[in-house]
């Protein structure tokens, strides 16, 4: 990156020295997170002696390191996180950029302002894109992406969390120099394509995702077990979370004891009275526990939730 030749160009080669040196700065998780730890100060330093005049000899300086910043930000859209489970953004904590101010681009497509729904990536264009384009740059704003998709779909259902730990994989062997830029683009985009087929598994056992969240922490770790079986699991599923929504989650339950109490006994009860035998003691009790917390953790009374809010 030499600023140096950034100040003295003007008009599209001043914006493409800006690229090249954005595309140089996310060669890794270490450059990128160093360079805009760096940025950051210098702006502070900056705005520190501010409105002194003699701080104008400086701008020109200063602003072309910020606009990289702000650039290499803008990269990943902006997200609030704070009602992320811990454990995921502890996961993804390397990959998420803080907000920043946001440069748009005009364009259309991958590089809309929208582009976060991969259901509507057209990822043959963008494969056209990524060989046409600066190839890290291109990784970086879909990883962006990909981390916020799976961000929200683990919140809304913990038992994808093996996706997250092949995200990690992925990102831990590309910032290692296993994977190459290509390398990397290609597993970014199968995993894209996986997520997107995720988010349609409810439709096939016809189920919404708040019956299918019930429906995997009751199946998973994988039990063996005849459709008709998986299919009273279902039905289970379906019959618990009305009952709940119906009157047991009512404002503020989880901070009330006979409330919380009447929670976990109608979760007891009806998974009882609904799952196959081939749940033992041992398993039923692990799963009611489970069931629990998840309600506990998704639902916050009064028709508020996770899944409301999404």
């Amino acid at each position: 990156m030499n600023l140096t030749a950034i100040q003295a160009s003007e008009g599209f080669a001043r914006v493409g020295l800006l690229d090249d040196a954005v595309e140089a700065l996310v060669t890794s998780e270490e450059v990128k997170r160093r360079y805009l730890d760096l940025a950051n100060t210098v702006q502070r330093l900056y705005k520190a002696v501010l409105p002194d005049p003699t701080a104008r000899e400086f701008a020109v300086e200063v602003t072309p390191m910020q606009v990289i910043a702000d650039k290499i930000r803008a990269l990943i859209p902006p997200a609030d996180i704070s009602l992320v489970m811990q454990q995921v953004e502890g996961l993804l904590d390397q990959s998420i950029a803080t907000e920043g101010y946001i440069i748009r681009e005009a364009s259309a497509s991958f590089d809309d302002e929208h582009w976060i729904d991969l259901s509507k990536v057209d990822f043959e264009k963008l494969a056209e894109k990524f060989k046409a384009s600066r190839k890290r740059t291109v990784n970086e704003k879909l990883k962006g992406t990909v981390a916020q998709k799976l961000m929200a779909m683990v919140r809304l259902n913990r038992t994808r969390m093996d996706y997250l730990e092949r995200f990690q994989a992925m990102i831990d062997a590309y910032n290692a120099g296993s994977l190459n830029a290509e390398e990397f683009f290609q597993q970014l985009v199968a995993f894209a394509r996986s997520l997107n087929e995720e988010e349609k598994r409810g439709m096939g056992e016809q189920l919404d995702e708040e019956e299918l969240a019930l429906f995997d922490l009751l199946t998973k770790p994988q039990i063996e077990m005849s459709d008709a079986d998986r299919d009273k699991v279902k039905a289970t599923a379906r019959e618990l979370l009305s009952t709940l929504k119906a009157g047991k989650l009512v404002l503020d339950w989880r901070k009330r004891q006979q409330a919380r109490a009447e929670v976990r006994v109608t979760i007891e009860k009806l998974l009882d009275q609904g799952l196959p035998k081939i749940y033992t003691p041992v398993l039923f009790r692990q799963k009611t526990t489970a069931v629990f917390q998840h309600v506990y953790d998704a639902y916050y009374g009064a028709g508020r939730s996770v899944y409301a809010a999404a």
